[in-house]
């Protein structure tokens, strides 16, 4: 299928005050927007413009610094739109609460560990928790890269389950450098049903 610019799966406005309006239009429909645009443009005419994204980012590495960048900020993006909404908050549930109590040590070490690798990612960059190897992980990525990539190294290779966007578009005109406040705001609308069926669909293909 052709890769999409799909529109905020909720109103700018829905995850105030925690995310407020302003960051979301200007987040989504400028930076997300140029990621989209120069993503394709970068792909016009090639073969690849048909990838579906997850094997178009896998095979990034050979597809030159434009589609890695874009091509990851168009994905990122995605994910980390539907890792909030307005009804979220709370601790996982269902068989992703189940692995986070078994292998993670429950929803505040959960908390806790991606807050620390988003607070010490230098610069701009991702927390995720992901699928790798059947077994959750979380790990953080620069810029736009993400664990889908040949070029993330195996480290932080797997399948995303949840994204947290640190980047200082992402928070500054409410949190300014509080980076760790607009972080303990993110948990106040993190998507665990979204986060379940991702994870319920990446253990069911082997991640």
């Amino acid at each position: 299928m052709p890769l999409e610019f799909d529109p905020l799966p909720y109103p700018a406005e829905a995850l105030e005050p925690h995310i407020d309006r302003k960051t979301m239009e200007i987040h989504h429909g400028k930076h997300h927007r140029a990621y989209f645009d120069k993503m394709t443009a970068a792909l016009a005419g090639t073969e690849a413009a048909m990838m579906g994204v997850g094997r178009l980012l896998a095979n990034v590495g050979g597809l030159g610094p434009a589609v890695r960048n874009n091509g990851g900020g168009y994905y990122n993006h995605n994910i980390y739109w539907a890792s909030m909404s307005p009804a979220g908050g709370g601790d996982p549930a269902g068989a992703l609460g189940a692995a986070v109590e078994r292998e993670l040590g429950g929803a505040d070490a959960l908390r806790k560990e991606m807050a620390d690798a988003g607070v010490a990612r230098f610069g701009s960059g991702f927390a995720w928790l992901i699928v790798q190897k059947q077994k959750l992980k979380v790990v953080s990525t620069p810029n736009q890269d993400n664990p889908l990539m040949d070029v993330c190294g195996e480290s932080c290779r797997g399948a995303p389950i949840l994204a947290l966007d640190v980047w200082e578009h992402a928070y500054y005109l409410t949190y300014q450098n509080r980076r760790p406040d607009y972080i303990a705001a993110f948990w106040n609308v993190a998507d665990w049903k979204s986060a379940n069926r991702r994870y319920e669909e990446a253990m069911s293909a082997g991640a």
